[in-house]
């Protein structure tokens, strides 16, 4: 287990360039299953998560070869089911949640698909009720096989049908819509999630030819087609990573440049930092932040408040949350962070509060932040990182404290964020890694 050894109290300069988007890659990837074809994909993070799944499509027989640092080709002309049945699959898939998403792709071409129960950040129940229940509407059997951890799902005749999630999820959605484009008939998918992640797998899926309208709303009605053939594709800049680095500017009272962020796909995101006081300087796709010595927290119209509350798009994102929450501590002001879609996504506040942050954890949903307007800085402790955003939110407060800082199980941080360590230590950051 990895830790990060952090000086923190220093302010930070100069210019970073987000990461690809690893929210899309995992769905981006494992489209290619969908065609015999050349599949080109850029702007991919290398992050633990979406190397771990170009490993996993490579065993599963997918030609995997690496044109530069961030862009890979794929042909899945010569794919292995067997290797499904494996324990090496068995382990892999386990240790990977994104592996969820290759059971719509399989399906739709194979009609068959075996999948372990996937992994991930210990942060709440995350069912994958909504991706069997899909594939349940198109005609598809599963059993779940509780002994082994196991599920096995029969698609041979999958049909075009209506359906209605039964709720907006990014990674239901997708998985459902890859399988919906090689099923015969027409699929409409209502309450479908409208991220710009899917609407990136809708616009990759229809140069490869899908039939798909619908794109950008919470209706999307799919016509099958017997194939698809290859692509380019290049993926968005992570809005996670843009709202990490727009909040460790403001923690931190530093001036950083986010280059190349694709404002348009932002959504509410910059508004919500806007609202904690943080002035944005946006010219083209680059976002700087300046330096602030203050930023206050906006009110309600009646004075009373602020409540920052994440959603589904276009609401703002879960993944985020623990970014506003810590970079509220530095604020004058005091906000709700209200986090209702993960039950144990706020329970590393308790670290903050070791810091000396005035956070009052009032459910496992809710928490209101007292700033301190930097009149008390936080101080050093040694820490560890239970999840990818709680991980970063944790460096971020490490970063803005006095003294020096611990913090245990990185790997949980570099499976989103790609060599964080050595990024921000060019724009003068103090961070050593140790095993």
């Amino acid at each position: 287990m990895g830790s990060f050894i952090v000086k923190g109290g220093k302010q930070l300069k100069g210019e970073i360039v987000p990461q690809g988007a690893k929210n899309e890659a995992l769905q981006i990837l494992s489209a290619v299953l969908l065609t015999k074809e050349w599949v080109e994909i850029s702007n991919i993070p290398n992050i633990r998560d979406v190397m771990k799944l170009i490993e996993l499509l490579g065993d599963l027989g997918v030609e995997v070869k690496k044109i530069n640092e961030d862009t890979y080709s794929f042909k899945a002309d010569n794919v292995n089911l067997d290797y499904l049945l494996s324990d090496s699959f068995k382990q892999k898939g386990a240790s990977l949640r994104g592996s969820i998403m290759i059971i719509g792709p399989l399906l739709a071409r194979f009609g068959l698909a075996y999948i372990p129960e996937p992994g991930g950040d210990k942060i709440g129940r995350r069912p994958v009720d909504t991706h069997l229940r899909g594939f349940q509407n198109l005609g598809a059997t599963f059993e779940h096989l509780h002994h082994e951890r196991f599920y096995k799902i029969n698609g041979k005749d999958l049909k075009g049908t209506y359906m209605q999630l039964d709720e907006a999820s990014v990674t239901g959605t997708a998985n459902i819509l890859m399988a919906a484009t090689l099923t015969k008939g027409t699929t409409s998918i209502y309450n479908a999630a409208c991220e710009p992640y899917i609407q990136q797998l809708c616009k990759m899926l229809i140069s490869m030819g899908a039939k798909i309208s619908g794109v950008g709303s919470n209706l999307l009605i799919v016509e099958g087609v017997t194939e698809l053939g290859g692509c380019q594709h290049r993926m968005l800049p992570d809005m996670i990573e843009i709202g990490s680095f727009i909040g460790l500017a403001a923690a931190t009272n530093s001036d950083i440049t986010i280059k190349n962020c694709a404002i348009e796909h932002l959504g509410i995101i910059p508004k919500i930092f806007q609202r904690m006081g943080i002035k944005l300087e946006i010219n083209g796709d680059d976002i700087r932040i300046p330096q602030q010595d203050s930023y206050e927290i906006d009110t309600l119209i009646d004075g009373s408040t602020l409540t920052i509350k994440d959603g589904i798009w276009p609401a703002f994102t879960p993944d985020l949350i623990s970014i506003a929450l810590v970079t509220a501590t530095q604020a004058k002001g005091s906000v709700l962070i209200h986090q209702w879609m993960f039950e144990s996504r706020l329970f590393f506040v308790d670290n903050l509060i070791d810091m000396g942050a005035r956070i009052i954890l009032c459910d496992p949903h809710r928490a209101v932040v007292i700033g301190s307007n930097r009149e008390t800085k936080l101080r050093a402790i040694t820490m560890s990182s239970p999840d990818i955003r709680a991980g970063v939110a944790m460096l971020i407060a490490a970063l803005a404290a006095n003294g020096t800082s611990t913090i245990h199980n990185i790997e949980q941080i570099d499976r989103g964020y790609q060599n964080i360590d050595s990024r921000l230590s060019a724009l003068g950051a103090e961070i050593t890694r140790v095993p």
